[in-house]
């Protein structure tokens, strides 16, 4: 038989709040030890000849609060197993043993898989004095979170919010960094030390900015955020967008947006998506921000429509996203290395078909073209059929040879159109022309799409070079002659070559 192990909470600070039944259990116990005994009752635990000893030279021996606690848990067990049912020892905690307390937590798995009867005494929680300090009550909506692994996903500006364990200054700046991803810098929160503990307590109001410039952080500091409901912060949030979008398709909302469908809102999300890689083109962040949230918008209402059908929303197509994304990286999620961006898109690809597999889809049975979106516009989908294609072999064998074809290629379409051949004919040859020249893109590793926009903008900047000259003298392109443009047009050249 192994002894028993009791935790005990040794309560927020004040000895005064201490239960008589805990403090006998201290001392009657075979062994005491105390997490730490930078605490405001040890002293008075002191003076009761309660003997303990601490695990604070372990804060000093090992790196990281998880391997604390590992020793911890370690150390304990092992002092369990020695003795017998007639001995108990007691591990007494700050706080209440359940807040907080890694070790405890891990103390009552093992327990119970080794059979050490283990028991727990609440003490007064930190909790307990901040409501009272801090005045607010709880059932309104209140999150605990702890500054050494606190996320901006955890942050809920409607709910009361207290973020404990803030140890020290880098803790404190941790928290602040997190925090300002919501919250304004100028964003009033409250800082509180050793709360109800008589002449140890203090409780500062400072900006957000300034959450790690204060000092006394310590065992007994925390933070608190009151609960926040106005539009300013929900705004920022997804759940927000999500309700908001929800509202304008509902019978009390807009009357536009409830008319609209999958087909209606179709070439909405074409135009959206061309207006943010207009953004991207021009390297403008603030428009890039504006159009990224249309294109947002559109992916909001598709799946707000399906949410009324009750088939899905867009919670989870954000489930069907994170899970993709963490199967198809098993180089970063899982065993498999990836030394270059090469062998990650292999890992991709390899993943991808272990999808379909998994679907009851056979990847070598299908055609080595599958997967080929058949809305594409026409340049990219040449390129990316063409990429299918070289995977198995069907391709040439250097460029020399994709520079005959287009030769043979631009040949054809001057017979076509020489002969007077139908429109049709005509058409198809050029078709040949800018597949044969799409080839000719990848293999000098350059994206057609790419590589058409930047001549079209190249296009639209000195064709509004010649406008503007032009406009200078006081007439426009269509009075003007083409050898007059033509010579602007070549000036323009020499200007783009001037600024490279």
């Amino acid at each position: 038989m192994s002894a028993i192990l009791t935790v005990v909470g040794l309560g927020s600070g004040n000895p005064d709040r201490l239960t008589l039944g805990i403090v006998n259990k201290l001392r009657t116990a075979s062994k005491v030890y105390v997490r730490t005994k930078e605490h405001p009752v040890m002293q008075a635990l002191e003076e009761l000849g309660v003997d303990s000893q601490s695990f604070d030279t372990l804060y000093e021996s090992f790196s990281s609060f998880p391997e604390v606690y590992e020793a911890i848990t370690k150390k304990l067990l092992e002092e369990a197993r020695l003795g017998n049912e007639d001995t108990e020892i007691v591990y007494a905690v700050p706080g209440h043993p359940m807040v907080a307390e890694s070790a405890v937590s891990k103390l009552r798995l093992l327990c119970a898989e080794e059979g050490i009867r283990l028991d727990i005494l609440g003490g007064e929680s930190f909790l307990d004095e901040a409501f009272v300090r801090l005045g607010f009550d709880p059932i309104e909506g209140f999150q605990l979170l702890d500054a050494s692994g606190i996320t901006r996903s955890q942050l809920r500006p409607e709910l009361h919010t207290l973020i404990g364990q803030v140890y020290d200054t880098f803790t404190a700046s941790e928290a602040k960094l997190c925090l300002m991803e919501l919250y304004p810098p100028e964003y009033e929160v409250t800082i509180g030390h050793a709360l109800g503990v008589e002449g140890e307590e203090r409780i500062v109001k400072v900006p957000l900015y300034e959450l790690d410039r204060q000092e006394g952080y310590g065992n007994l500091s925390l933070i608190y955020i009151p609960a926040d409901r106005s539009e300013s912060l929900r705004n920022r949030t997804f759940d927000r967008l999500h309700e908001i979008v929800g509202i304008l398709r509902s019978p009390g909302g807009c009357p536009w947006d409830r008319e609209q469908t999958h087909d209606s809102l179709r070439k909405n999300l074409i135009e959206e998506t061309y207006e943010v890689l207009e953004t991207i083109d021009e390297d403008d962040p603030e428009h890039m921000k504006e159009e990224l949230g249309d294109l947002l918008l559109q992916i909001m209402l598709h799946s707000q429509m399906e949410e009324e059908l009750g088939t899905f929303t867009v919670f989870d197509v954000i489930e069907g996203l994170s899970g993709k994304l963490i199967f198809r990286h098993p180089h970063v999620f899982g065993d498999k290395d990836a030394k270059d961006a090469e062998s990650a898109l292999q890992n991709w690809e390899g993943m991808k078909a272990e999808e379909k597999r998994r679907k009851g889809i056979k990847p070598e049975a299908e055609s080595a073209l599958s997967g080929v979106p058949r809305d594409l516009p026409a340049l990219m989908k040449a390129y990316k059929l063409q990429k299918k294609a070289s995977k198995v072999g069907f391709d040439w064998d250097n460029t020399q040879d994709v520079l005959a074809k287009i030769a043979e290629e631009l040949d054809e379409l001057k017979e076509a159109i020489n002969a007077g051949a139908p429109a049709e004919e005509q058409m198809l040859e050029l078709g040949d022309l800018l597949f044969a020249a799409t080839n000719a893109a990848r293999f000098i590793e350059a994206d057609p799409e790419e590589a058409l926009t930047r001549t079209n903008r190249k296009f639209v900047e000195r064709f509004q070079y010649i406008e503007r000259r032009l406009q200078d003298k006081g007439v426009s392109p269509k009075d003007s002659s083409l050898e007059e443009m033509e010579a602007l047009w070549q000036e323009a050249k020499v200007e783009e070559r001037a600024k490279q």
